[in-house]
């Protein structure tokens, strides 16, 4: 299934800069959580799609991307990145952001490591590798005590009239019956 950004190291450049306007610590361990509830998020949002290439491994403290820890594991990493996310994943990035950043570690572990996808592969042994399909499944069944549809707030917008109506992305495999 292709991937929706180049690469994990787009997603976490695009974290590590909202901490950074923001002010707020992203250690390791809080940008692999929030990596790893994306790439979940996403594939319920938007099914049969993946926001990045990336792998995730159960880890001792929780769902890893082995990849961009160890990139990031000495600070931020010299990578080139694409600087201009698809709208729509920029979107989808901001209302992860809005709902979990403001989430301490424990709650965010806990909304990680409690999910069956994580606990399967944990039992698999360590650094077993967490499937997307397990991730989406554990998030599509609000293991985490999130809905989709909460995470992800609908764009509002206002017609000439000053009526509010729901922006939506067009999906042409969406169409109506005859």
């Amino acid at each position: 299934m292709p991937a929706d950004v180049n690469s994990a190291f787009d997603i976490a450049f695009w974290f590590s800069d909202m901490a950074l306007n923001e002010n707020i610590s992203m250690q390791p361990q809080r940008l692999q959580r929030m990596l790893f509830i994306s790439q979940a998020y996403y594939s319920v949002a938007y099914p049969k799609r993946k926001l990045m290439p990336a792998v995730f491994v159960a880890d001792e403290l929780g769902p890893v991307e082995p990849n961009v820890f160890m990139s990031f594991s000495k600070g931020r990493p010299d990578v080139d990145v694409e600087l201009f996310l698809p709208p729509d994943v920029d979107s989808f990035l901001k209302s992860i952001w809005g709902r979990f950043s403001q989430y301490d570690m424990d709650r965010l572990n806990e909304i990680t490591n409690e999910t069956l996808a994580y606990k399967q592969a944990k039992n698999r042994g360590n650094r077993s590798e967490i499937t997307l399909e397990a991730m989406r499944l554990s998030f599509a069944r609000n293991e985490t005590s999130h809905d989709v549809r909460s995470v992800m707030k609908p764009k509002i917008m206002r017609t000439q009239s000053g009526k509010p109506v729901v922006v939506k992305a067009w999906n042409p495999a969406n169409k109506l019956p005859n």
